[in-house]
């Protein structure tokens, strides 16, 4: 008998009731349709079935990465820049991915000029010139990205894990390519790939979201369907044969933490025990409620997190386990996670937890469809790795169809008589362990409502997917902090969402993932909360669970150390990589004594000082009424769901509260610095003084941070596409209230270093003098509008949209207003930002190198 409710898939019938449209040209091209008459985005994507296990006698080169970086740099006819031009000129998002067995261009645009994007695509994957120059150019800059593959710990363990299960199979091959490899491939290798893989009839292209489906179906004749059919040779893949026995890989380098991996072979994607190993891996390690999470970190306390992955995206695949602990806990780790499949396997498994993991695949089939991107990619899935557009619906039936027994059999099978492989990356010198309804094409804008108390309720409801999202919101962070307690809202935040006086740490767990729902801690520079989200029908779970955890946390003891210890863990982890070790140093001495000097995380040593009473101070002076809004999004009754939360908003404390705004005039250290770390990569970074976000320039800001940052923006252009100095060179802000930091950041080598920071300097001084043209003007405005309509499309991203607003003393829903004030910037404003923001005299300049 099936362990699942028939309530779930009554759900997604009607997310299938609307079929995909599926025409195969006559050349082979296939096009599958899916139009949301009630989007106001449209994704178009082209899925070229060729990735880097076909690369045939270039195997190990990264040719389908090295292209994927080509195919947007000119073609007959539009040069480079005209194409990132054109589609920033019309709000949309260009980019691309490349996998093992697919390479993926695609561009998410306004609705009304999805026909434009299929022009672009069409243009750009058929008819690329591969100029020499560009070639050329490109290939220093994936030097560079290969550099910091080489530099990242978690890309190191990943690839070792790879080397390590696969001994024939193309797999075993990094996407990107060996360094060696790649440095010695030609142009005519790259052409000859090129022709004979990127052919019409290897090609699917998928369109989703709101579009006129005659017009794009029109587009997609003319400049897919007018080149011919050409031959597509078979590329020889050979089957990984079965491991006679482990094969163990345990790398030392100079890292904080170790982290380790544990690997199985397991059977594709259409195999029929597929399903019954999704849902062991969610059993297993998906969720704090998850068995392995349980047993390992809450209990036995061996790791700082550990989770579990059925990877199957074809033939043949991987069921493996990741996990982060301190150095010498490694082999016990290791050796706890055998012992405890074992365990599992004499207990067997539970109705319910079958239940859990088959609402969770549920929940994530819906959440897949939450954007116009994610329902193309859903269909870009079904059609080239599963090759049947019904595939998720017939995954799913089986899915319905696992059982307690089906769940014991594949652990047998698959994890205890399969061979493991086991790989990680440990320090070289082991520190001490610490421890459906209707589709209005408009929808209602959000309304707040103040209660006596002071606490804010936002409301907005949406009926177009059977989704509810609660986001409970207040001001925090480190300006609300002890100078010595940097990172005390993040570990509260967290600690929220465990114990209560009405459930442990792990029922609150298993009631939220058991529902397929989350519940999760939000925190950031400025604010901190809690994000709650589930389907329409667990709504009053949702809410006293949100209740419970906002209004009577516990901060246990063992819960408090186990979360303090992961918080430490997670700032270790972020230490190896050389980006986050350059950030850090910059905000250290751009804001001195200024609570912005340290990111949300904290400092580990005030981390390790840190005490439950410190944590339950805080909570008192920060979940207050006035400071508390709460941003409610999705499919749900207004009135109904009103005097619900009504109920709950007048139970908080209606306290007076002062928000706080520490004074920032300009950067603590004007100065120069070069820290050294044994790294392939320089990372270079300036900081200049930015406006906050309740300042008047903030949206001049918005623009300027675009025009330095965009993929047609001169800086990128002159640094990354003429040049080749850098893999990626760009803007950001660390936003505060009132003010900020503006920063730039480069990966580069170190040799040049020097120039790439010139030529930084070189483009703030171009728009200083005014020399910004009208056309990149009006191309960022246009970008920033469209991104921010992109950006909305979820019912978690409108919530906290809303609620960040509220909190700031910013309009709602600010988007006719964020339009009025984007569109207001001139090239004049935008050289007086330059001139009275970005001075190199008042710059604090970190340079990262070996």
């Amino acid at each position: 008998m099936p362990a699942s409710s028939d309530s779930d898939f009554t759900l997604l019938e009607t997310l299938w009731r609307d079929a995909p449209t599926r025409k195969v040209l006559p050349n082979g091209l296939t096009l599958v349709m899916k139009p949301d008459p009630g989007a106001g985005v449209a994704s178009v994507q082209v899925w070229v079935k060729t990735g880097s296990i076909h690369e045939g006698d270039h195997l190990g080169a990264g040719l389908s990465h090295y292209l994927e970086h080509l195919l947007f740099k000119g073609t007959a006819r539009r040069d480079g820049r005209e194409i990132s031009t054109e589609v920033q000129a019309h709000g949309g998002y260009i980019n691309a991915y490349t996998s093992f067995d697919r390479t993926v261009y695609y561009i998410d645009i306004p609705s009304e000029h999805a026909a434009v994007a299929v022009d672009v695509l069409g243009d750009a994957v058929l008819h690329s010139t591969l100029p020499a120059a560009e070639v050329a150019r490109e290939k220093d800059v994936i030097l560079r990205e290969i550099d910091m593959g080489l530099d990242d710990p978690d890309h190191r363990l990943w690839q070792q894990l790879f080397d390590t299960v696969y001994q024939q199979h193309p797999m075993r091959e990094p996407i990107i390519g060996h360094r060696e490899v790649f440095a010695a491939i030609e142009r005519d290798a790259l052409v000859d790939y090129y022709h004979s893989r990127y052919v019409p009839n290897n090609m699917v292209v998928v369109v989703a979201g709101g579009f006129d489906e005659a017009q794009v179906a029109q587009a997609v004749g003319e400049h897919f369907g007018s080149v011919p059919r050409r031959r597509l040779a078979p590329v020889y893949l050979p089957t990984e044969p079965d491991a006679l026995s482990t094969r163990i890989a345990h790398l030392v380098e100079d890292v904080e933490i170790a982290r380790a991996a544990m690997a199985w072979q397991i059977p594709g994607l259409s195999h029929a025990d597929s399903p019954a190993l999704a849902a062991l891996a969610l059993i297993l390690g998906h969720g704090d409620s998850s068995v392995l999470w349980k047993a390992l970190r809450e209990q036995a306390r061996l790791v700082h997190s550990i989770d579990a992955t059925s990877w199957a995206p074809g033939a043949q695949g991987l069921f493996y386990l990741s996990l982060v602990c301190e150095g010498p806990l490694r082999d016990k780790a290791l050796a706890a996670v055998r012992r405890e499949l074992e365990q599992q396997w004499r207990r067997g498994f539970t109705t319910a937890q079958v239940r859990k993991a088959v609402r969770q695949m549920v929940v994530g089939e819906i959440n897949g469809r939450k954007t116009a991107a994610g329902q193309a990619s859903r269909l870009g899935v079904a059609e080239v790795v599963a090759g049947d557009l019904n595939f998720s619906r017939a995954y799913l039936e089986r899915l319905r169809r696992v059982t307690p027994t089906a769940l014991k059999r594949v652990l047998k099978t698959y994890l205890l008589k399969g061979v493991p492989h086991i790989v990680s990356l440990s320090p070289r010198t082991m520190p001490p362990a610490s421890r459906p309804s209707s589709r209005p094409a408009v929808l209602p804008q959000p309304h707040c409502e103040q209660l006596a108390n002071g606490a804010r309720l936002i409301l907005q409801p949406d009926p177009r997917l059977p989704n509810l999202h609660l986001r409970l919101l207040a001001l925090g962070g480190a300006a609300y902090e002890a100078k010595n307690q940097r990172g005390a809202t993040s570990l509260m935040a967290t600690l929220l969402a465990r114990d209560t006086t009405k459930r442990s740490a792990a029922e609150v767990a298993a009631a939220i993932e058991e529902v397929g729902g989350s519940l999760r801690p939000v925190t950031g520079n400025n604010t901190f909360g809690l994000a709650v989200e589930v389907l329409p029908g667990d709504v009053d779970l949702a809410l006293d669970l949100l209740a419970q955890a906002s209004l009577k946390p516990k901060f246990t003891k063992s819960s408090f150390t186990v979360e303090r210890d992961a918080q430490v863990a997670e700032l270790q982890q972020n230490a190896d990589e050389i980006v986050t070790i350059g950030r850090r140093e910059l905000r250290r001495r751009f804001f001195g004594d200024h609570p912005l000097a340290t990111e949300a995380g904290g400092e580990i040593e005030d981390l390790k000082s840190l005490q439950p009473k410190d944590l339950k101070r805080l909570h008192r002076a920060l979940l207050v009424a006035p400071n508390v809004v709460l941003s409610v999004a999705g499919d749900f009754d207004a009135d109904r769901l009103a005097t619900k939360l009504r109920r709950w908003l007048k139970r908080f404390p209606a306290a007076t509260f002062e928000p706080r705004t520490p004074p920032l005039v300009g950067p603590a250290e004007p100065a120069d610095f070069v820290v050294n770390e044994p790294r392939q990569q320089a990372v270079v970074m300036q900081g200049y003084l930015g406006p906050g976000v309740r300042s008047a320039d903030f949206h001049v800001a918005e623009v300027a941070d675009e025009l330095f940052s965009g993929m047609s923006s001169r800086l990128f252009e002159r640094v990354r596409e003429e040049k080749g100095l850098a893999y990626y060179v760009r803007s950001s802000r660390v936003i505060g209230m009132e003010a900020g930091m503006f920063y730039f950041l480069a990966g580069t080598a170190p040799a040049k270093a020097e120039e790439v920071l010139a030529e930084i300097e070189r483009e703030i001084k171009r728009m200083a003098a005014g020399r910004i043209t009208k056309a990149e003007l009006q191309r960022c405005q246009t970008r920033l509008v469209a991104a921010r309509r992109m950006s909305l499309q979820s019912n978690g991203a409108r919530a906290m949209h809303t609620a960040l607003n509220e909190l700031y003393g910013q309009p709602l829903d600010g988007g006719t207003e964020f339009e009025k004030h984007i569109m207001a910037v001139t090239v004049k404003t935008l050289a007086k930002f330059a001139r009275t923001y970005l001075r190199r005299s008042a710059c604090t300049q970190v340079v990262v190198r070996p």
